[in-house]
């Protein structure tokens, strides 16, 4: 009988006590990265930029829904949704309107 052959039921059996609790094992209660019962929060240290611009693309996303919402709606509830979709508006052009001072004051390459 060849040595690979041979099993060593100790080491077989330590393997699977490893895998076992890798797998089953409930993970360690961690800190939570949150304050106050926050549950979303924006990765520490991002830069401005990618922050306004993830706002932006945000905002774009929330116009398009709220969009086409108010044209399947009628009366004050369509009113509503496109008093919703100038607000969303106005924040878009605040978000760009940061951005381009971001881009102005970044020295040329």
């Amino acid at each position: 009988m060849s040595a690979y052959t041979t099993l060593d039921t100790k080491k077989l059996r330590e393997a699977a006590d490893r895998a076992l609790n890798i797998h089953l094992s409930p993970p360690a209660p961690t800190q939570p990265d949150t304050h106050n019962g926050q549950v979303f929060s924006v990765v520490p240290g991002l830069n401005t930029e990618s922050v306004l611009t993830s706002l932006s693309e945000t905002l774009a996303s929330a116009n398009a829904m709220v969009s086409d919402l108010a044209f399947e709606l009628e009366g004050s509830r369509r009113h509503v949704a496109l008093g919703i979709q100038q607000l969303i508006e106005l924040g878009t052009l605040l978000a760009d309107r940061a951005l381009d001072d971001i881009e102005l004051a970044e020295p040329t390459r």
